[in-house]
């Protein structure tokens, strides 16, 4: 075989050319949010150290830091439309195959795009006006250019979201000439807008009931809703930059990191260890393994999609080796897999904290005894489901204190977590700061479970998932703004009385 058979794409220069165009493009952006939450993690940390030895700290560190997440939670918007994990109804659900499904991919990824587009108008907006007030974040850096990342973000979805349409271009062309003409009937309405708004609402629940994003049926919902009561659409871009660069919202990507490092540096086989030493000699002794295993990685991945995903191939056969059947197996570990959202520093709690602008340590007291209810619930049904038979491995004190000295550094983590948080000495973004920087030196230097191209694919799935979740949210916000204004809830309550 010639050189130019093994590799077909180096064989036409243009193509090879692209490709490696791609690729260099491609590591620059994974290098740049990985750059960015690096940051983000030390800045905190240094900014405190600063500030017990010599009483100042960086410049407007605590504003910094507000703005990264900003950037983290635009490229990893992008980095979402670019791996096609953004979340929405798949096409494939309505239409397993065929020409429908090809419409309704062309469809939802114009919808997808349309909005985007707009929301890049509206952010740009945003800019604009704040370009004249001239406000400085820190050592001269004026605070526009960081808000810039809201329209470029935004662009770079919606090419994305067309790029993604087809594999082919007149497909993609489709899609793009599709999302001009949703632009353009808003731009330049050939009827009041009022008459358009609830046409175009429909469409974009149709478009998102065949695959639209998320994120884009709640934000073109609120940009609609606004704009048909003539209200700049600037409003929705408004809010979300207000929710992005919330003080204590830092802290969600930083306790995500945290879970990502423990999820990809092997730490579930320790833990798995430990666990399985100390309850696999009692009746159900491996579902409680699954149930606390679980509930530990949950806590900080903030998701359980992750866990059962970090978890599930090493726990199923644990389980199915105690003969419990395959569909309890599965029942288990699933729900198991968002035990630990009510334990702190799980992210819903954080969420919630931010949108109610209520204090997050009271949520994080408040969590735990309902937690360990469920978790206590969960391992009862365990116990109660184990087979008569099923295999125990009985009780070894060498065994016990061998795994739980193996996994000394995992099971420290909470008491990093928590421990300056709770004495008052940390704020919670220092506090998660500490605790990413803690688990990237366990897992990374310590274990040595990772090298660098793991810990980069680390960083880009942690900007990823919190960005996909921050788009979604900061539309929603919007969204509920407008519900509110509109006095909704109030004429709801009304309604149902």
């Amino acid at each position: 075989m010639t050189e130019a058979a093994a590799h077909p794409e180096e064989s036409a220069p243009g193509r090879g050319i692209e490709a490696r165009l791609l690729r260099f493009l491609r590591l620059g952006e994974d290098g740049f949010t990985g750059a960015v939450l690096g940051a983000m993690v030390l800045i905190p940390l240094l900014e405190a150290v600063l500030r017990g030895l010599f009483q100042v700290g960086i410049s407007n560190a605590t504003a910094i830091v507000q703005h990264l997440t900003l950037v983290v939670a635009m490229t990893g918007g992008a980095l979402a439309a670019r791996e096609s994990r953004l979340l929405a109804v798949t096409p494939e659900a309505i239409f397993p195959v065929g020409r429908w499904r090809t419409a309704a991919r062309l469809v939802s990824a114009a919808a997808g795009a349309a909005v985007s587009l707009f929301l890049c108008a509206a952010s740009w907006e945003f800019v604009r006006s704040e370009m004249p007030v001239g406000k400085i974040l820190a050592y001269g850096v004026p605070v526009w250019t960081v808000q810039a990342f809201l329209p470029a973000g935004f662009a770079l979805v919606a090419l994305r979201l067309v790029w993604k349409a087809s594999e082919k271009c007149r497909g993609r062309l489709a899609a793009l000439a599709s999302a001009a003409v949703l632009s353009a009937l808003v731009l330049w309405p050939p009827a009041e807008p009022s008459a358009l708004q609830w046409p175009l609402l429909a469409a974009l629940l149709m478009a998102t009931a065949v695959g639209a994003p998320i994120f884009a049926a709640l934000g073109g919902a609120a940009m609609l809703l606004f704009w048909g009561v003539e209200i700049p659409i600037a409003a929705v871009s408004v809010d979300h930059y207000r929710l992005v660069t919330n003080p204590t919202l830092p802290a969600i990507p930083l306790f995500t990191l945290a879970g990502y490092f423990l999820a990809e540096g092997g730490a579930s086989r320790r833990l798995v260890r430990v666990f399985q030493a100390l309850f696999g000699s009692v009746r159900g002794g491996r579902a409680i393994v699954t149930v606390l295993v679980c509930a530990f990685f949950t806590t900080f991945t903030g998701a359980s999609g992750v866990t059962i995903l970090a978890l599930g191939g090493l726990l199923m056969p644990v389980l199915e080796a105690a003969r419990y059947s395959e569909k309890d197996a599965l029942g288990l570990l699933t729900g198991a897999g968002s035990l630990g959202l009510l334990f702190p520093p799980c992210l819903p709690l954080i969420l919630y904290a931010v949108v109610a602008k209520v204090d997050v340590t009271r949520l994080f007291l408040g969590g735990l005894l309902p937690g360990i209810i469920m978790v206590g619930l969960a391992a009862l049904w365990g116990i109660w489901r184990a087979p008569p038979k099923s295999e125990r491995v009985p009780f070894d004190w060498r065994e016990a204190l061998g795994a739980c000295w193996a996994a000394k550094w995992e099971l420290l983590l909470p008491a990093v977590a928590l421990g300056g948080l709770l004495s008052g000495r940390l704020t919670i973004v220092e506090a998660s700061a500490l605790t990413a920087l803690y688990a990237f030196v366990v897992e990374v230097l310590i274990h040595r479970g990772m090298g660098p191209r793991t810990v980069l694919r680390v960083l880009c799935e942690c900007g990823l998932l919190v960005g996909g979740v921050l788009l979604i949210l900061g539309v929603a916000l919007g969204f509920t703004n407008f519900l509110v204004d509109a006095q909704v809830p109030g004429k709801a309550v009304e309604w149902a009385e």
